[in-house]
Protein backbone atom coordinates (compact mmCIF):
# COMPACT_ATOMS: atom_id res chain seq x y z
CA UNK A 1 0.00 0.00 0.00
CA UNK A 2 1.33 3.40 -0.91
CA UNK A 3 1.27 5.95 1.89
CA UNK A 4 -0.06 9.43 1.27
CA UNK A 5 1.89 12.27 2.81
CA UNK A 6 -1.12 13.83 4.51
CA UNK A 7 -4.36 12.54 5.91
CA UNK A 8 -7.10 13.88 3.58
CA UNK A 9 -6.82 10.57 1.70
CA UNK A 10 -7.86 8.61 4.81
CA UNK A 11 -11.15 7.39 3.37
CA UNK A 12 -9.56 6.11 0.18
CA UNK A 13 -6.73 4.53 2.18
CA UNK A 14 -9.22 2.86 4.50
CA UNK A 15 -11.23 1.38 1.61
CA UNK A 16 -8.06 -0.12 0.13
CA UNK A 17 -7.01 -1.47 3.52
CA UNK A 18 -10.33 -3.19 4.11
CA UNK A 19 -10.00 -4.95 0.75
CA UNK A 20 -6.34 -5.96 1.26
CA UNK A 21 -6.37 -9.67 2.18
CA UNK A 22 -2.71 -9.81 3.25
CA UNK A 23 -3.10 -6.72 5.42
CA UNK A 24 -6.20 -8.09 7.13
CA UNK A 25 -4.33 -11.30 7.87
CA UNK A 26 -1.40 -9.40 9.34
CA UNK A 27 -3.60 -7.12 11.46
CA UNK A 28 -4.82 -10.15 13.34
CA UNK A 29 -1.42 -10.13 15.05
CA UNK A 30 -2.23 -6.77 16.64
CA UNK A 31 -5.31 -8.14 18.35
CA UNK A 32 -3.60 -11.36 19.41
CA UNK A 33 -0.18 -10.00 20.27
CA UNK A 34 -0.83 -6.93 22.40
CA UNK A 35 -4.19 -6.70 24.16
CA UNK A 36 -4.11 -9.83 26.32
CA UNK A 37 -0.44 -9.35 27.17
CA UNK A 38 -1.01 -5.82 28.41
CA UNK A 39 -3.94 -6.90 30.56
CA UNK A 40 -1.90 -9.73 32.11
CA UNK A 41 1.09 -7.47 32.78
CA UNK A 42 -1.10 -4.84 34.45
CA UNK A 43 -2.84 -7.48 36.56
CA UNK A 44 0.50 -8.72 37.88
CA UNK A 45 1.29 -5.27 39.28
CA UNK A 46 -1.11 -4.21 42.07
CA UNK A 47 0.06 -0.59 41.94
CA UNK A 48 -0.35 -0.26 38.17
CA UNK A 49 -3.20 2.27 38.34
CA UNK A 50 -1.33 4.33 40.93
CA UNK A 51 1.72 4.32 38.64
CA UNK A 52 -0.43 5.65 35.79
CA UNK A 53 -1.45 8.54 38.02
CA UNK A 54 2.17 9.17 38.97
CA UNK A 55 3.29 9.07 35.32
CA UNK A 56 0.58 11.58 34.37
CA UNK A 57 1.60 13.90 37.21
CA UNK A 58 5.31 13.73 36.32
CA UNK A 59 4.60 14.66 32.71
CA UNK A 60 2.20 17.45 33.70
CA UNK A 61 4.78 18.92 36.07
CA UNK A 62 7.49 18.77 33.41
CA UNK A 63 5.33 20.47 30.78
CA UNK A 64 4.40 23.22 33.27
CA UNK A 65 8.12 23.98 33.79
CA UNK A 66 9.48 22.85 30.43
CA UNK A 67 11.66 25.92 29.91
CA UNK A 68 13.50 25.33 33.18
CA UNK A 69 14.07 21.65 32.49
CA UNK A 70 15.32 22.36 28.97
CA UNK A 71 17.90 24.73 30.43
CA UNK A 72 18.94 22.19 33.08
CA UNK A 73 19.21 19.42 30.50
CA UNK A 74 21.37 21.50 28.18
CA UNK A 75 23.63 22.49 31.06
CA UNK A 76 24.17 18.90 32.17
CA UNK A 77 24.72 17.52 28.66
CA UNK A 78 27.37 20.20 28.11
CA UNK A 79 28.99 19.42 31.46
CA UNK A 80 29.26 15.77 30.39
CA UNK A 81 31.07 16.78 27.19
CA UNK A 82 28.13 16.70 24.79
CA UNK A 83 26.47 19.32 22.60
CA UNK A 84 22.79 20.35 22.49
CA UNK A 85 21.19 21.86 19.38
CA UNK A 86 17.69 23.34 19.26
CA UNK A 87 15.57 23.04 16.11
CA UNK A 88 12.34 24.99 15.70
CA UNK A 89 11.26 23.18 12.54
CA UNK A 90 11.77 19.88 10.73
CA UNK A 91 14.00 21.61 8.19
CA UNK A 92 16.24 23.05 10.90
CA UNK A 93 16.52 19.65 12.59
CA UNK A 94 17.55 17.92 9.36
CA UNK A 95 20.06 20.67 8.58
CA UNK A 96 21.67 20.30 12.01
CA UNK A 97 22.04 16.54 11.60
CA UNK A 98 23.50 16.94 8.10
CA UNK A 99 26.02 19.52 9.35
CA UNK A 100 27.20 17.17 12.11
CA UNK A 101 27.52 14.29 9.63
CA UNK A 102 29.41 16.45 7.13
CA UNK A 103 31.83 17.59 9.82
CA UNK A 104 32.62 13.92 10.41
CA UNK A 105 32.98 13.27 6.68
CA UNK A 106 30.31 10.62 7.04
CA UNK A 107 29.27 8.37 4.19
CA UNK A 108 27.19 5.81 6.09
CA UNK A 109 24.76 6.53 8.93
CA UNK A 110 23.07 3.84 11.01
CA UNK A 111 19.80 4.66 12.74
CA UNK A 112 17.82 3.22 15.60
CA UNK A 113 14.03 3.41 15.52
CA UNK A 114 12.86 7.00 15.95
CA UNK A 115 9.42 8.34 15.18
CA UNK A 116 10.56 11.96 15.29
CA UNK A 117 13.10 11.19 12.55
CA UNK A 118 10.18 9.87 10.48
CA UNK A 119 8.26 13.05 11.30
CA UNK A 120 10.98 15.36 10.00
CA UNK A 121 11.89 13.22 6.97
CA UNK A 122 15.46 12.67 8.13
CA UNK A 123 16.28 9.66 5.94
CA UNK A 124 15.39 11.54 2.77
CA UNK A 125 17.51 14.51 3.89
CA UNK A 126 20.51 12.26 4.58
CA UNK A 127 20.20 10.58 1.18
CA UNK A 128 19.83 13.97 -0.53
CA UNK A 129 23.09 15.05 1.13
CA UNK A 130 24.93 12.15 -0.51
CA UNK A 131 25.06 9.80 2.46
CA UNK A 132 23.44 6.44 3.06
CA UNK A 133 21.00 5.98 5.95
CA UNK A 134 20.48 2.42 7.20
CA UNK A 135 17.69 1.50 9.60
CA UNK A 136 18.85 -1.08 12.14
CA UNK A 137 15.62 -1.86 13.97
CA UNK A 138 14.30 -5.05 12.34
CA UNK A 139 10.87 -3.65 11.59
CA UNK A 140 12.28 -0.37 10.31
CA UNK A 141 14.84 -2.23 8.19
CA UNK A 142 12.09 -4.31 6.58
CA UNK A 143 9.94 -1.32 5.66
CA UNK A 144 13.00 0.58 4.43
CA UNK A 145 13.60 -2.25 1.97
CA UNK A 146 10.00 -1.85 0.81
CA UNK A 147 10.10 1.95 0.63
CA UNK A 148 7.26 2.24 3.14
CA UNK A 149 6.57 4.24 6.26
CA UNK A 150 5.97 2.57 9.65
CA UNK A 151 2.43 1.35 10.22
CA UNK A 152 2.80 1.24 14.02
CA UNK A 153 4.95 3.27 16.37
CA UNK A 154 6.45 0.28 18.20
CA UNK A 155 6.00 -2.46 15.56
CA UNK A 156 6.74 -0.70 12.25
CA UNK A 157 6.16 -3.79 10.08
CA UNK A 158 3.13 -5.20 11.86
CA UNK A 159 1.15 -4.85 8.63
CA UNK A 160 3.28 -7.52 6.94
CA UNK A 161 3.26 -11.31 7.09
CA UNK A 162 6.44 -13.35 7.41
CA UNK A 163 5.93 -14.61 3.85
CA UNK A 164 6.07 -11.05 2.54
CA UNK A 165 9.24 -10.36 4.52
CA UNK A 166 10.89 -13.50 3.14
CA UNK A 167 10.06 -12.39 -0.40
CA UNK A 168 11.64 -8.97 0.24
CA UNK A 169 14.83 -10.49 1.65
CA UNK A 170 15.19 -12.77 -1.38
CA UNK A 171 14.63 -9.78 -3.66
CA UNK A 172 17.14 -7.44 -1.96
CA UNK A 173 19.82 -9.62 -0.35
CA UNK A 174 22.05 -10.59 -3.27
CA UNK A 175 24.10 -13.11 -1.25
CA UNK A 176 21.11 -15.00 0.12
CA UNK A 177 21.27 -18.65 -1.10
CA UNK A 178 18.00 -19.57 -2.82
CA UNK A 179 17.83 -22.86 -0.94
CA UNK A 180 17.90 -21.25 2.52
CA UNK A 181 14.70 -21.87 4.47
CA UNK A 182 13.07 -18.59 5.58
CA UNK A 183 9.73 -19.98 6.72
CA UNK A 184 10.40 -19.44 10.41
CA UNK A 185 10.68 -16.01 12.10
CA UNK A 186 14.03 -17.03 13.62
CA UNK A 187 15.47 -17.55 10.15
CA UNK A 188 14.31 -14.11 9.03
CA UNK A 189 15.86 -12.56 12.12
CA UNK A 190 19.14 -14.36 11.52
CA UNK A 191 19.26 -13.19 7.91
CA UNK A 192 18.67 -9.57 8.89
CA UNK A 193 21.22 -9.77 11.69
CA UNK A 194 23.93 -11.05 9.37
CA UNK A 195 23.39 -8.18 6.94
CA UNK A 196 23.11 -5.47 9.58
CA UNK A 197 26.22 -6.47 11.53
CA UNK A 198 28.36 -5.34 8.62
CA UNK A 199 26.51 -2.01 8.50
CA UNK A 200 27.18 -1.34 12.18
CA UNK A 201 30.91 -1.82 11.71
CA UNK A 202 31.17 0.48 8.69
CA UNK A 203 29.01 3.28 10.11
CA UNK A 204 30.48 6.75 10.55
CA UNK A 205 27.58 8.22 12.58
CA UNK A 206 24.91 6.55 14.69
CA UNK A 207 21.53 8.19 15.24
CA UNK A 208 19.03 7.16 17.90
CA UNK A 209 15.83 8.59 19.24
CA UNK A 210 15.07 8.83 22.94
CA UNK A 211 12.25 7.54 25.09
CA UNK A 212 13.30 9.93 27.84
CA UNK A 213 15.70 12.83 28.35
CA UNK A 214 16.67 13.30 31.99
CA UNK A 215 17.22 16.90 33.03
CA UNK A 216 19.17 16.31 36.25
CA UNK A 217 21.93 14.26 34.57
CA UNK A 218 21.78 15.15 30.86
CA UNK A 219 21.04 11.50 30.06
CA UNK A 220 19.17 10.05 27.08
CA UNK A 221 17.30 6.77 27.51
CA UNK A 222 16.21 4.24 24.90
CA UNK A 223 14.22 1.08 25.60
CA UNK A 224 14.44 -1.70 23.01
CA UNK A 225 14.08 -5.45 22.62
CA UNK A 226 16.77 -5.98 19.98
CA UNK A 227 19.93 -4.27 21.18
CA UNK A 228 20.42 -2.55 17.84
CA UNK A 229 20.14 0.80 19.59
CA UNK A 230 23.19 -0.01 21.71
CA UNK A 231 25.29 -0.94 18.67
CA UNK A 232 24.09 2.19 16.87
CA UNK A 233 25.33 4.50 19.60
CA UNK A 234 28.44 2.66 20.79
CA UNK A 235 30.26 1.60 17.61
CA UNK A 236 30.35 4.77 15.42
CA UNK A 237 32.65 7.65 16.41
CA UNK A 238 29.69 10.06 16.57
CA UNK A 239 26.35 9.55 18.32
CA UNK A 240 23.42 11.87 17.56
CA UNK A 241 20.31 11.75 19.71
CA UNK A 242 17.27 13.28 18.05
CA UNK A 243 14.22 13.83 20.24
CA UNK A 244 11.23 16.11 20.60
CA UNK A 245 11.18 18.52 23.50
CA UNK A 246 8.38 16.80 25.44
CA UNK A 247 10.59 13.74 26.06
CA UNK A 248 12.10 15.50 29.07
CA UNK A 249 11.57 14.27 32.63
CA UNK A 250 13.14 15.88 35.70
CA UNK A 251 15.02 13.03 37.39
CA UNK A 252 16.28 9.47 37.04
CA UNK A 253 13.63 8.38 39.52
CA UNK A 254 10.92 9.94 37.37
CA UNK A 255 12.15 8.04 34.31
CA UNK A 256 12.19 4.79 36.29
CA UNK A 257 8.61 5.42 37.43
CA UNK A 258 7.32 5.92 33.89
CA UNK A 259 9.30 2.96 32.56
CA UNK A 260 7.26 0.70 34.83
CA UNK A 261 4.11 1.52 32.86
CA UNK A 262 5.75 1.94 29.44
CA UNK A 263 6.72 -1.65 28.65
CA UNK A 264 3.62 -3.10 30.27
CA UNK A 265 1.41 -0.83 28.17
CA UNK A 266 3.37 -1.35 24.95
CA UNK A 267 4.24 -5.04 24.73
CA UNK A 268 2.98 -6.57 27.97
CA UNK A 269 6.52 -6.99 29.32
CA UNK A 270 7.52 -6.08 32.84
CA UNK A 271 10.51 -4.36 31.26
CA UNK A 272 12.06 -4.30 27.82
CA UNK A 273 15.14 -6.45 27.17
CA UNK A 274 17.43 -3.41 26.88
CA UNK A 275 17.12 -0.15 28.81
CA UNK A 276 20.11 1.98 27.81
CA UNK A 277 21.18 5.20 29.57
CA UNK A 278 23.71 7.40 27.74
CA UNK A 279 25.37 10.47 29.18
CA UNK A 280 27.82 12.29 26.96
CA UNK A 281 30.69 10.92 24.83
CA UNK A 282 33.30 8.32 25.74
CA UNK A 283 35.34 9.29 28.78
CA UNK A 284 38.99 8.60 29.51
CA UNK A 285 39.29 4.96 30.46
CA UNK A 286 36.06 3.87 28.71
CA UNK A 287 36.58 0.85 26.47
CA UNK A 288 33.94 1.91 23.94
CA UNK A 289 31.47 4.64 23.09
CA UNK A 290 31.34 7.61 20.71
CA UNK A 291 33.99 10.27 20.50
CA UNK A 292 31.37 12.99 19.97
CA UNK A 293 27.88 13.19 21.43
CA UNK A 294 25.16 15.51 20.07
CA UNK A 295 21.52 16.01 20.99
CA UNK A 296 19.11 17.65 18.54
CA UNK A 297 15.97 18.84 20.33
CA UNK A 298 13.02 19.26 17.98
CA UNK A 299 10.06 21.58 18.55
CA UNK A 300 8.24 21.40 15.19
CA UNK A 301 4.96 22.75 16.54
CA UNK A 302 4.98 21.37 20.07
CA UNK A 303 5.55 24.63 21.91
CA UNK A 304 2.38 25.94 20.22
CA UNK A 305 0.45 23.16 21.96
CA UNK A 306 1.54 24.29 25.42
CA UNK A 307 -1.17 26.10 27.34
CA UNK A 308 -3.90 24.90 24.94
CA UNK A 309 -6.54 22.20 25.22
CA UNK A 310 -4.12 19.93 23.33
CA UNK A 311 -1.28 20.15 25.86
CA UNK A 312 -2.36 16.81 27.35
CA UNK A 313 -1.19 15.15 24.12
CA UNK A 314 2.38 16.10 24.98
CA UNK A 315 2.26 13.58 27.82
CA UNK A 316 2.36 10.75 25.26
CA UNK A 317 5.20 8.26 25.84
CA UNK A 318 4.73 6.47 22.49
CA UNK A 319 3.70 3.09 23.90
CA UNK A 320 1.15 2.35 21.17
CA UNK A 321 -1.47 1.02 23.60
CA UNK A 322 -4.16 3.29 22.17
CA UNK A 323 -3.80 1.87 18.66
CA UNK A 324 -3.40 -1.68 19.97
CA UNK A 325 -6.89 -1.41 21.48
CA UNK A 326 -8.54 0.73 18.78
CA UNK A 327 -11.17 -1.06 16.65
CA UNK A 328 -10.61 1.38 13.80
CA UNK A 329 -6.85 0.73 13.73
CA UNK A 330 -7.57 -3.01 13.87
CA UNK A 331 -9.70 -2.66 10.74
CA UNK A 332 -7.48 -0.47 8.54
CA UNK A 333 -3.93 -0.48 9.99
CA UNK A 334 -1.55 2.43 10.33
CA UNK A 335 -0.91 3.41 6.72
CA UNK A 336 -4.52 4.46 6.24
CA UNK A 337 -3.87 7.43 8.54
CA UNK A 338 -1.58 8.85 5.89
CA UNK A 339 1.19 10.32 8.03
CA UNK A 340 3.70 9.32 10.69
CA UNK A 341 1.45 8.82 13.72
CA UNK A 342 -1.52 6.43 13.38
CA UNK A 343 -4.36 5.43 15.66
CA UNK A 344 -6.01 7.61 18.31
CA UNK A 345 -2.78 9.36 19.31
CA UNK A 346 -2.15 10.21 15.66
CA UNK A 347 -5.71 11.49 15.29
CA UNK A 348 -4.86 14.12 17.92
CA UNK A 349 -1.16 14.77 17.27
CA UNK A 350 -1.25 14.93 13.47
CA UNK A 351 -3.67 17.91 13.23
CA UNK A 352 -1.60 19.61 15.95
CA UNK A 353 1.58 19.33 13.90
CA UNK A 354 0.46 19.66 10.26
CA UNK A 355 -2.83 21.53 10.72
CA UNK A 356 -6.48 20.58 10.92
CA UNK A 357 -6.89 21.42 7.23
CA UNK A 358 -4.58 18.49 6.39
CA UNK A 359 -5.27 16.22 9.36
CA UNK A 360 -8.92 16.95 10.06
CA UNK A 361 -10.16 13.61 8.73
CA UNK A 362 -8.35 11.67 11.42
CA UNK A 363 -10.33 12.75 14.51
CA UNK A 364 -13.40 11.51 12.65
CA UNK A 365 -11.85 8.05 12.32
CA UNK A 366 -13.02 7.05 15.79
CA UNK A 367 -16.00 5.29 17.31
CA UNK A 368 -15.37 7.15 20.61
CA UNK A 369 -15.60 3.82 22.42
CA UNK A 370 -13.07 5.14 24.93
CA UNK A 371 -10.76 2.13 24.92
CA UNK A 372 -7.77 4.32 24.02
CA UNK A 373 -8.21 6.52 27.08
CA UNK A 374 -8.87 3.54 29.34
CA UNK A 375 -5.47 1.98 28.54
CA UNK A 376 -3.29 5.11 28.13
CA UNK A 377 -0.48 4.86 30.72
CA UNK A 378 -0.44 8.63 31.21
CA UNK A 379 -4.23 9.03 31.06
CA UNK A 380 -4.49 11.27 27.98
CA UNK A 381 -8.20 12.03 27.36
CA UNK A 382 -7.94 11.13 23.68
CA UNK A 383 -11.68 11.10 22.85
CA UNK A 384 -12.08 14.58 24.34
CA UNK A 385 -9.15 15.90 22.33
CA UNK A 386 -10.51 14.35 19.14
CA UNK A 387 -13.82 16.09 19.84
CA UNK A 388 -11.97 19.41 20.13
CA UNK A 389 -10.50 18.85 16.67
CA UNK A 390 -13.89 17.92 15.26
CA UNK A 391 -15.27 21.19 16.63
CA UNK A 392 -12.47 23.17 15.00
CA UNK A 393 -12.93 21.38 11.71
CA UNK A 394 -16.67 22.14 11.82
CA UNK A 395 -16.15 25.80 12.79
CA UNK A 396 -13.79 26.34 9.86
CA UNK A 397 -16.22 24.67 7.44
CA UNK A 398 -13.60 22.03 6.62
CA UNK A 399 -16.01 19.16 7.21
CA UNK A 400 -17.95 17.91 4.13
CA UNK A 401 -21.14 19.81 3.42
CA UNK A 402 -23.21 16.65 3.81
CA UNK A 403 -21.87 16.18 7.32
CA UNK A 404 -22.50 19.79 8.30
CA UNK A 405 -26.05 19.73 6.92
CA UNK A 406 -26.69 16.38 8.58
CA UNK A 407 -25.55 17.71 11.94
CA UNK A 408 -27.70 20.79 11.43
CA UNK A 409 -30.70 18.58 10.70
CA UNK A 410 -30.06 16.54 13.84
CA UNK A 411 -29.48 19.68 15.92
CA UNK A 412 -32.87 21.05 14.84
CA UNK A 413 -34.57 18.07 16.48
CA UNK A 414 -32.16 17.88 19.44
CA UNK A 415 -33.02 21.47 20.45
CA UNK A 416 -36.73 20.57 20.44
CA UNK A 417 -37.12 17.64 22.88
CA UNK A 418 -40.80 17.00 22.19
CA UNK A 419 -40.19 16.84 18.44
CA UNK A 420 -37.11 14.67 18.97
CA UNK A 421 -39.07 12.18 21.10
CA UNK A 422 -41.84 12.08 18.52
CA UNK A 423 -39.44 11.46 15.63
CA UNK A 424 -37.50 8.72 17.41
CA UNK A 425 -40.67 7.03 18.68
CA UNK A 426 -41.83 6.72 15.06
CA UNK A 427 -38.47 5.88 13.44
CA UNK A 428 -37.21 3.26 15.88
CA UNK A 429 -40.12 0.81 15.59
CA UNK A 430 -40.02 1.10 11.79
CA UNK A 431 -36.29 0.35 11.67
CA UNK A 432 -36.77 -2.44 14.19
CA UNK A 433 -39.48 -4.00 12.02
CA UNK A 434 -37.39 -4.02 8.84
CA UNK A 435 -34.33 -5.31 10.66
CA UNK A 436 -36.15 -7.93 12.69
CA UNK A 437 -35.00 -10.93 10.62
CA UNK A 438 -31.23 -10.54 11.01
CA UNK A 439 -31.14 -8.01 13.82
CA UNK A 440 -28.99 -5.72 11.73
CA UNK A 441 -28.80 -3.82 8.45
CA UNK A 442 -26.26 -4.65 5.76
CA UNK A 443 -27.39 -1.58 3.81
CA UNK A 444 -29.47 1.44 4.69
CA UNK A 445 -30.16 4.75 2.92
CA UNK A 446 -28.20 7.82 4.10
CA UNK A 447 -25.75 5.73 6.19
CA UNK A 448 -24.02 3.78 3.42
CA UNK A 449 -20.67 5.09 4.64
CA UNK A 450 -21.20 3.00 7.76
CA UNK A 451 -22.90 -0.06 6.31
CA UNK A 452 -20.35 -0.56 3.52
CA UNK A 453 -17.77 -1.56 6.09
CA UNK A 454 -19.89 -2.98 8.91
CA UNK A 455 -23.41 -3.92 9.90
CA UNK A 456 -25.71 -1.43 11.61
CA UNK A 457 -27.59 -3.05 14.53
CA UNK A 458 -31.36 -2.81 14.26
CA UNK A 459 -33.17 -1.06 17.14
CA UNK A 460 -34.66 -3.42 19.70
CA UNK A 461 -37.71 -2.49 21.72
CA UNK A 462 -38.58 1.00 22.84
CA UNK A 463 -36.31 4.04 22.80
CA UNK A 464 -34.10 4.79 25.77
CA UNK A 465 -36.10 7.91 26.64
CA UNK A 466 -39.43 6.05 26.65
CA UNK A 467 -37.98 3.35 28.88
CA UNK A 468 -36.56 6.03 31.17
CA UNK A 469 -39.93 7.71 31.49
CA UNK A 470 -41.65 4.36 32.11
CA UNK A 471 -39.39 3.87 35.13
CA UNK A 472 -40.13 7.31 36.42
CA UNK A 473 -36.72 8.63 35.42
CA UNK A 474 -34.95 6.28 37.82
CA UNK A 475 -32.33 3.54 37.42
CA UNK A 476 -32.87 0.14 38.96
Amino acid sequence: MSVHSTSPAFKDNAHRALADVQLQKALGNVRAGFIDKRAAAAARLPEFEALRDAARDIKNHTLAHLDLYLEAYEKNVTAAGGHVHFARTAEEACALVIDICNAQGARTVTKGKSMVSEEIGLNAAIEAAGMKAIETDLGEYIIQLRGEAPSHIIAPAVHLTKEQVAQDFRRIHADLPPERDLTKPEALLGEARAVLRERFLESDVGITGANFLIAETGTSVIVTNEGNGDLTQILPPVHIVIASIEKLVPTLEDAAQIMRVLARSATGQDMTVYSTFSTGPRRAGDVDGPRDYHVVLVDNGRSAMLGTEFEDMLRCIRCGACMNHCPVYHAVGGHAYGWVYPGPMGAVLTPSLIGVDKGGHLPNASTFCGRCESVCPVRIPLPKLMRHWREREFERHLAPATLRYGLGFWAYFARRPALYRLATSVAMPILGFFGRTKGRFASLPFVSGWTKGRDLPAPQGKTFQSQWRARGGRTR
